[in-house]
């Protein structure tokens, strides 16, 4: 499994800020290190997050409700989620739109992290 890091997840806020706009900046870099940490999650030597939909749900959910940076949170936390599951072989297959639906829906919503880690499974390919 190949995880991101923190300064990659720095990385991809920057470009898409650049690139969308918003305000740069990270609120607290200490929520963005946890964020980046919980797919990595284990108790004793058993994964939290047994697979690559939960861990990506698990991602995505971190960076949105943690709200690790001033602005991007949403758009930051459906990116890192798409470039994890690149980095391990999958390709999201939802369109834009619906990303962007999806993504909302988590932010405004509450979610289950099943539920999450499901739409992940459904709208992925290897």
């Amino acid at each position: 499994m190949i995880y991101l890091t923190a300064e990659q997840a720095l990385f991809i806020h920057y470009r898409l800020l650049e690139e969308t706009g918003g305000s740069h900046g990270v609120r607290d870099i200490s929520l963005l290190q946890s964020a980046i940490a919980r797919p990595m999650s284990s108790l004793g030597r058993k994964d939290l997050y047994p697979d690559i939909f939960t861990k990506t749900a698990s991602l995505m959910h971190s960076i949105i409700k943690n709200h690790p940076f001033v602005d991007g949170n949403k758009r930051a936390s459906i990116t890192a989620a798409s470039i994890f599951l690149a980095r391990n072989d999958y390709t999201l297959t939802a369109a834009n739109k619906e990303l962007e639906r999806f993504t909302s829906a988590v932010a405004a919503e509450n979610r289950e992290l099943k539920e999450i880690a499901s739409w992940f499974k459904k709208h992925s390919r290897l």
